[in-house]
């Protein structure tokens, strides 16, 4: 059974609430699981120590039991030191296209002719 430690969000509308789970990678997100691990509320400021709480025990002893956790779970793991820092691939598409690109440099070389 391939395992998962991931998010099922739970809250109602607009008011996201989410609890930490292991479970099946095969049951639906927020459905059916083995066991709740922590909560998340992404509500709460980012440096609230209420933000994400985990019980590090059962993590770690799924972990080891081959869970794999899903981005935003192993982001949670590392910032607590549970996990080592991984590289993670910088997609460039936040990057502006080639025209947007040409439309900031016609943009700076007219806002430089216009101060000299």
């Amino acid at each position: 059974m391939a395992m998962k430690i991931r998010l099922a969000r739970g809250g109602s509308k607009k008011r996201p609430f989410y609890s930490i789970v292991a479970s099946d990678s095969r049951m639906p997100r927020d459905g059916r699981f083995i066991e709740k691990l922590g909560t998340y509320n992404p509500l709460l400021a980012k440096d609230d120590e209420k933000r994400v709480v985990m019980n590090m025990e059962r993590v770690n002893h799924w972990l080891a039991q081959g869970a794999q956790p899903t981005d935003r779970v192993a982001r949670f793991l590392e910032a607590s030191g549970a996990k080592p820092k991984t590289t993670r691939a910088n997609m460039k598409k936040a990057e502006p296209g080639d025209k947007a690109k040409k439309r900031a440099e016609e943009k700076a070389a007219k806002s430089e002719a216009a101060a000299e």
